[in-house]
Order: structure tokens, then sequence, then C-alpha cells
């Protein structure tokens, strides 16, 4: 599994439009069909890595992004 960790770098009069414009991207892309418990951490099976990666590639000038790989994921709470 990987984790993606990703946070919107803009300036705050531009916030809102780059914020609409990539949760519409990824809205539609196939990432969207992936679990997601915050509005900033995206897990990808080690199978959709490479479209995880080019999907933030293409926005990496308005957002900052890691990832990292784990074998389990335990819920606390």
């Amino acid at each position: 599994m990987i984790i993606y960790f990703y946070d919107l770098k803009t300036k705050l009069r531009d916030y809102n439009r780059i914020k609409r414009m990539f949760y519409y991207d990824l809205k539609k892309s196939r990432l969207s069909t992936y679990p997601t418990k915050t509005k900033s951490v995206i897990i990808v099976e080690d199978s959709g890595e490479a479209m995880a990666d080019r999907f933030f590639l293409r926005h990496r000038k308005h957002i900052e992004c890691y990832k990292a790989r784990c074998t389990s994921i335990e819920e606390i709470f």
C-alpha cells in the first residue's frame, strides 16, 4: 500500500480557484475510487502507484505531495 499526503500550496488570492480545480480533477480521476479518510490523504494499492504519480505530477505546480509505503494500516479508534 502507498499513502499519499498532499497539501495545496498557493497564494491566498488563488486558493479557492486552485482548490476547486484540483478536487474537480481528483473526482474525475480513478483515484476517487480509493479510500480516503481526510481531504489530504489517499491510500492507493501498489498497482495504482503509476496512475497516482501521474495525477500528482500534473498538479505539482500547485500542491506539495509526499508518499509513503506501508505493509499494514490499523484503525485505533
